[in-house]
């Protein structure tokens, strides 16, 4: 079963349980469409025949796989990228697609058709996908967007952060770029892009349940608003009770990754992007470095002129690039 609405959480609350909707395995997603108008055609899950899929990211090629999959008979109600794949992984499945994108074998279960699907794919994903026809299992996928699987006592799980995952285990795996996971309740199949079986380390979280809960907070956004006092006056004393700031709390090669820099390049979107222009005032003023601020929806698809020596700073991940590299 399928349940969608447009709005807050709420809604989707009560559209849930008007439909009684209910089961073992499933997947949900809080997305604004990337392509589209927010609205309940848009809205994940999306779905071919019997499978239904969520995804983070965004498909470059979705348009030529799209008319590919409509030549194919698949007819599309959304304005989505996300919906290509549900058909592209159903035509993988059936072997309407295989090797070259010609007619191929049917893919034997869900995980084959998932792995025969991505390698169509171009740009950033995260996939969860599930089917009627496998009832009890998950497949999951990623490429340039974070994807981390849990591992629970009563069963595994997947999101793309941690914080989702605290509420039912602290245990994660996280995947790397082109993996590809087939999870039920007391197993999980990995494989690399290469189609090889893999094992990644299981690792346990240091966050707190406490420290994602909303509390009193209206929403999230106000709760980090308030909370950004405690979080600075404890950064600060962490700094203050050093004799002096060292590179090294930076990483083991930062101190001559620092002497080398000669201009700091911000990649950031929306409220991110606002504290990058006001951080770029600052470190102008005190550091004496240029400094450029880019919005990072856009930065990848235009031609940069890259500096070797130039710090990028995300909104969660600081980066020196190597020589020739724009980001």
């Amino acid at each position: 079963m399928r349940a969608r609405a447009k709005g807050r959480v709420a809604e989707l609350e009560a559209c849930v349980a008007e439909q009684g909707v209910a089961g073992s395995v499933g997947i949900a997603h809080t997305r604004w469409a990337t392509h589209g108008v927010p609205a309940q055609r848009n809205a994940h899950p999306h779905i071919s025949g019997g499978l239904a899929v969520v995804h983070n990211g965004i498909i470059e090629n979705y348009a030529e796989l799209k008319a590919q999959l409509q030549a194919l008979g698949y007819e599309f109600t959304s304005d989505t990228d996300t919906e290509t794949i549900a058909h592209l992984i159903q035509a993988c499945w059936k072997g309407q697609i295989g090797g070259a994108g010609k007619t191929g074998e049917p893919a034997k279960d869900l995980f084959s058709a998932v792995r025969c699907a991505v390698a169509y794919l171009k740009g950033a994903y995260a996939l969860a996908v599930v089917s009627e026809q496998e009832a009890g299992c998950l497949v999951v996928a990623r490429e340039g967007s974070p994807l981390m699987l849990g591992v629970g006592e009563q069963g595994h799980y997947s999101a793309s952060d941690a914080s989702a995952l605290l509420s039912v285990t602290r245990r994660m795996v996280y995947l790397e770029n082109g993996d590809v996971a087939r999870l039920t309740a007391n197993a999980i199949e990995l494989v690399n892009g290469a189609g090889e079986p893999v094992g990644r380390e299981v690792v346990t979280s240091r966050l707190s349940a406490d420290a994602v809960e909303l509390g009193d907070y209206r929403h999230y956004m106000q709760k980090e608003m308030f909370e950004q006092p405690q979080a600075l006056g404890n950064t600060l004393e962490m700094l203050s009770r050093a004799a002096s700031l060292q590179p090294g709390i930076f990483g083991a090669d930062a101190a001559a990754v620092f002497a080398q820099v000669d201009a700091v390049l911000v990649i950031a979107c929306g409220t991110s992007s606002y504290a990058g222009m006001t951080a770029k005032y600052w470190i102008e003023q005190v550091a004496g470095l240029p400094c450029n601020v880019e919005v990072a929806s856009e930065y990848r698809y235009r031609t940069s002129v890259p500096n070797p020596n130039q710090l990028a700073a995300g909104s969660t991940v600081f980066a020196y690039p190597a020589a020739g590299q724009g980001e």
